[in-house]
């Protein structure tokens, strides 16, 4: 496995973490055990610090984009790889396209089959709104 997958599976359990402790801040004992690799663990809290400092804008970029389902409702896998994936969209040059098909491949693994179509959607749907303010803004 990558060392760019494992970080987005570190960023997305860090934050599960926060999300069900209802905390912020990356935990030093969340690190024991896991990989000693600094690149890894550095794009991991990049991802991870990208959603904390945006927190309320992306959470109201996923709510937007999620048709009937409030974001307190959600799965919180699900929940927490879309915050993962669009934190990855507005700090990282990773394409897009790169970023969805990661967080599909991670969805499908830590969550369910079903929730690769709802990732999918929702992520596109919003890549293309970010896409969009982008062109009126560029």
């Amino acid at each position: 496995m990558g060392s760019r997958r494992k970080s987005r599976e570190y960023a997305l359990q860090l934050l599960f973490q926060s999300d069900f402790l209802e905390t912020a801040g990356e935990d030093d004992l969340f690190w024991i055990g896991r990989s000693n690799d600094e690149k890894t663990r550095e794009f991991a809290r990049v991802l991870y610090r990208s959603y904390i400092d945006n927190q309320e804008s992306i959470d109201r970029l996923i709510q937007r984009h999620s048709k009937h389902w409030r974001i307190e409702r959600m799965a919180t896998v699900d929940r927490n790889i879309l915050r993962m994936a669009i934190s990855e969209f507005l700090v990282s040059s990773t394409p897009c396209a790169v970023v969805i098909n990661e967080a599909i491949e991670i969805a499908r693994e830590y969550s369910g089959e079903e929730s690769t179509e709802f990732v999918n959607g929702v992520l596109d749907a919003v890549m293309g709104e970010l896409n969009q303010e982008e062109l009126l803004n560029g």
